[in-house]
């Protein structure tokens, strides 16, 4: 596997090294020594499949407050999807900004969100598969949300066409006593 950093203190892309031959190919995604030698997250709690029937879906952006904070390790299994992190943490000299990377079921690319993280992506497909893994388990009273385009954080997303689950297109704009998660 190889770790690219991202504009985001703590963030990275994981690109997985395929091993291909005539019969296709095999790919480690998760080693908990890889992991833990370059000072990541290695044991993850729950494990999470989605399914995003038409290309426009938004999930997110979604975050865990202490004592309930995770981390989460991302890959799409079918299609493509935008994978966007927002830093959300309390001091952080990218407090508010994003990343977004393409991950897609060609790319193979993971993308692994640290703690203090918003997190979302949108379906550039119809029938998107994403599966996640987490170092904490849900839970909704230490969930928070922020809509998916609020202006103080103005992500681009590729898609004008966005669909919403209610809880999504409910959630609240950010305002100017946000100041963060501490961790």
């Amino acid at each position: 596997m190889k770790l690219i950093e991202t504009p985001l203190a703590g963030a990275f892309v994981i690109q997985p090294q395929p091993h291909e031959d005539e019969r296709g190919w095999f790919s480690r995604v998760f080693c908990a020594r890889w992991f833990r030698d370059h000072g990541l997250v290695d044991t993850y709690l729950q494990t999470n499949h989605s399914k995003s029937v038409s290309a426009g879906t938004i999930r997110g952006l979604h975050y865990q407050i202490p004592p309930a904070a995770e981390v989460k390790l991302l890959r799409c299994v079918r299609g493509r999807v935008l994978d966007v992190i927002v830093d959300v943490r309390t001091g952080s000299p990218s407090f508010l900004n994003w990343f977004a990377v393409e991950l897609s079921s060609q790319n193979r690319n993971m993308i692994y969100v640290p703690f203090g993280f918003a997190h979302g992506f949108q379906a550039l497909t119809d029938d998107c598969e994403v599966t996640y893994q987490s170092s904490t388990e849900y839970s909704p009273k230490h969930e928070r949300q922020i809509r998916f385009n609020d202006p103080r954080i103005g992500i681009e997303w590729n898609l004008a066409n966005a669909i919403l689950s209610p809880k999504d297109a409910s959630s609240p704009l950010l305002d100017d006593s946000f100041t963060g998660v501490d961790l």
